[in-house]
C-alpha cells in the first residue's frame, strides 16, 4: 500500500523533539535571566524611575500620545516603551517590576528571532547563538531596566535579520518586516534605528560592490508600510505639543550627538570597553569570531558564508564607529551591537567544532579565567558596596569558585571539545544571577534605589507630605518621584515649598538647609544611613500681611 504524502519522514519526529527541546531550553533561560526577582532590586539611577512614572501619568491621564512627566510634556524619547508599561500597568498594576515586564518581553522575543533566524542559515548552532546573546551582560542588564535601549534593540535585531533573510531568499515579506520592525525601532528611539540601518545595508552594499541592493532595498510598499507605523504618532504629538519637533529632534537628537550639551562627554574610545564589557563573559570568542569573519570573507569562495559573516561584523562594528563620533556617550547607545557580536561568537564556535579544532590555549584560558573572575567578584558585591574589606572565608570561598570555573572550563573544552563551551560558560553566570537576585539585591537595593528611602518616609509621617531634596543625586530624586507617584521640589532650582514639608538631604547639611530657608524652624526628624541621608521637617513659611 503506497504510503500517505503526509507521513513524516523518518528522521522528522527526533528532529522535531529536538527543535522543542532546544526552544523549552531558550524560554527557560529567558525566564531565568530576564524576569527571575525582576524587583528584587529598585529602579535605579536617573533615567529608570523616569520613564515609568511617564508611562504611569500617561495611563492616569489616558492619553496614548503626549508623555508627560510631573503633568508637563516630556517629549525626549517616542512612546514604545512607554506604551509597553502602560499595558503592564494595566494588567498587572503600577509597581516597578510590571515597569520592566516590557523590557523583559523585549529581550525575550529578540533571543527567539536569533534563535529561528541562525536555524535557517547557520543550522545547529541556533541555540548556542540565542543562549550566548541572551547571557551576554549587556543583554541582561538592560533587559532588566525599564528604559528604551532593549525596546530599540529588539526591534532592531528583527529587522536587520529579516533584511538578510529577503536578500538570501528573495521573498518580498521579509521586506516588509524589516520596514516594519525599523519603524517600531523608530518609535522606540527615534531616527537611530533607520540610520543605522541605512548605514549597514549602504556600506554592505559597497564592499560586495552590489550597489543595487540598495534601491532594490527602498521598495515603496516597505517604505509605505514604514510611513503607516512610524508617523501618526509623530504627526499627533506635534499638532499636540508644537515644541516637539524642536526638543525632540534639534535637541534630544543632533544637539546630543554633535555636541555635549547634556554633558554625557567621554573619549572617543569609550565604547571600546564598554562593547567589551556588555559582551562579557563572551567577549573573547565575540573578538575572535569578528577577526574570523572578516578573514573568511576576504578569502572564501563560498559566497553565502562570507556575506552573512561580513553582514554581522558589519553590523557589530559600524554601530560603535558611529557612536564614537558622537559627542554625548552612553553605554545602552551600542547596545544593537551586542546581537552581531553574539551571532559571531556562535559562528567561531560552529566552524571549530564542524572542523574538529581546539580553541588555542591562550584564548581557552583568557575566556576561563574571565568567567571565573565574573563569578568571584560577583560573590563579593556585597562587600564592594558596603566598602568594607572582605573577611577571609567570604574571600577563599570567592577565590574557589572562580579557580573551579576556570579549570572545570578548561578541562572539559580540552577533553569534549568546543561544544562543551557554551554549557561551562553559562553555569556560572546562571550560578551568579542567582546569587545576586537572593543575596545580593538588598544590599544593592539600600544603597543605589530610592525604594527603602521612601519606605523610610513613609513610617515617619502620618499623612502624605509634600517632599523636597537639597544635595541629593538626581537618581534620588527621580526615584523618589516615582514611588511617592508624586513631584518632588529641589531646593537649588529654587523649588522650596511655601507649606511644611519633608525635606531629604545629605547628612550634615542640616546647616546649610536653615540658611535655604531663613526664620522658617527646620527640624530633623529621621536618617537613612545606606545613603548617608537625613530627613528633616521644615515648617511654612510665614504668611504677609
Amino acid at each position: 500500500m503506497k504510503a500517505s504524502s503526509t507521513s513524516p519522514a523518518p528522521d522528522a519526529v527526533p528532529i522535531r523533539s529536538a527543535v522543542w527541546v532546544e526552544l523549552a531550553t531558550l524560554a527557560g533561560l529567558c525566564a531565568f535571566l530576564f524576569f527571575f526577582g525582576l524587583g528584587s532590586v529598585g529602579l535605579i539611577g536617573a533615567d529608570e524611575p523616569r520613564y515609568p512614572q511617564v508611562a504611569r501619568e500617561m495611563l492616569a491621564r489616558h492619553d496614548w500620545i503626549t508623555p508627560v512627566l510631573d503633568g508637563i510634556a516630556w517629549l525626549e524619547k517616542p512612546p514604545l516603551y512607554y506604551w509597553g508599561a502602560m499595558l503592564s500597568y494595566r494588567v498587572l498594576g503600577v509597581t516597578d517590576w510590571a515597569s520592566r515586564v516590557p523590557t523583559a518581553a523585549m529581550a525575550t522575543a529578540l533571543l527567539f528571532a536569533v534563535y529561528l533566524f541562525v536555524r535557517r542559515f547557520r543550522p545547529g548552532s541556533q541555540l548556542d547563538a540565542a543562549l550566548i546573546v541572551g547571557s551576554s551582560i549587556g543583554v541582561v542588564g538592560f533587559a532588566r531596566a525599564a528604559s528604551t535601549d532593549m525596546p530599540l534593540t529588539a526591534t532592531f535585531t528583527i529587522a536587520m535579520l529579516a533584511w538578510f533573510t529577503w536578500l538570501e531568499i528573495g521573498k518580498k515579506l521579509w521586506l516588509l518586516v524589516f520596514y516594519a520592525f525599523i519603524a517600531l525601532g523608530t518609535l522606540a528611539k527615534g531616527p537611530v534605528a533607520p540610520v543605522l540601518a541605512a548605514l549597514i545595508i549602504v556600506v554592505f552594499a559597497g564592499l560586495q560592490k552590489e550597489w543595487s541592493l540598495i534601491t532594490r532595498t527602498l521598495w515603496w510598499p516597505g517604505i509605505v508600510l514604514f510611513l503607516g507605523i512610524a508617523l501618526p504618532w509623530f504627526v499627533l504629538v506635534q499638532v499636540r505639543n508644537p515644541q516637539f519637533l524642536r526638543v525632540f529632534i534639534l535637541q534630544h537628537n543632533l544637539a546630543r550627538y554633535s555636541t555635549d550639551a547634556f554633558r554625557h562627554r567621554q573619549p572617543f574610545w569609550y565604547f571600546i570597553p564598554v562593547i567589551i564589557l556588555g559582551l562579557l563573559p563572551w567577549s573573547l570568542l565575540a573578538i575572535a569570531g569578528a577577526v574570523r569573519s572578516l578573514r573568511d570573507w576576504l578569502h572564501s569562495q563560498t559566497p553565502e558564508i562570507s556575506d552573512l559573516q561580513l553582514f554581522l561584523f558589519l553590523w557589530g562594528l559600524l554601530p560603535v564607529l558611529f557612536f564614537s563620533i558622537s559627542q554625548s556617550k552612553l553605554p545602552g547607545y551600542v547596545l544593537p551591537a551586542v546581537p552581531a557580536f553574539g551571532m559571531l561568537a556562535a559562528n567561531w564556535i560552529a566552524q571549530q567544532s564542524s572542523a574538529g579544532e581546539k580553541p588555542h590555549f591562550w584564548l581557552l584560558a583568557l575566556h576561563s579565567a574571565i568567567s571565573g573572575m565574573l563569578l568571584g567578584g560577583v560573590l563579593l558585591v556585597n562587600y564592594s558596596l558596603l566598602h568594607i574589606k572582605p573577611g577571609s572565608l567570604a574571600a577563599w570561598v570567592a577565590g574557589t569558585a572562580a579557580a573551579l570555573t576556570f579549570v572545570a572550563i578548561m578541562v572539559s573544552v580540552r577533553v569534549s571539545g568546543v561544544r562543551l563551551l557554551r554549557f561551562v560558560t553559562l553555569l556560572p553566570l546562571v550560578l551568579g544571577l542567582g546569587f545576586v537576585v537572593r543575596y545580593a539585591a538588598p544590599t544593592i537595593d539600600s544603597r543605589l534605589s530610592a525604594r527603602p528611602v521612601e519606605r523610610e518616609i513613609a513610617t515617619i509621617e502620618t499623612t502624605r507630605s509634600t517632599l523636597a531634596v537639597f544635595e541629593v543625586s538626581r537618581q534620588l530624586e527621580f526615584g523618589l518621584t516615582f514611588y511617592r507617584n508624586q513631584p518632588v521640589h529641589r531646593y537649588e532650582r529654587g523649588e522650596i515649598p511655601a507649606g511644611e514639608h519633608i525635606l531629604v538631604a545629605l547628612a550634615g547639611s542640616q546647616t546649610r538647609v536653615q540658611e535655604r530657608v531663613a526664620g522658617r524652624r527646620v527640624s530633623r526628624i529621621g536618617e537613612y544611613p545606606p545613603q548617608k541621608l537625613e530627613f528633616y521637617w521644615v515648617q511654612a513659611a510665614a504668611r504677609s500681611h
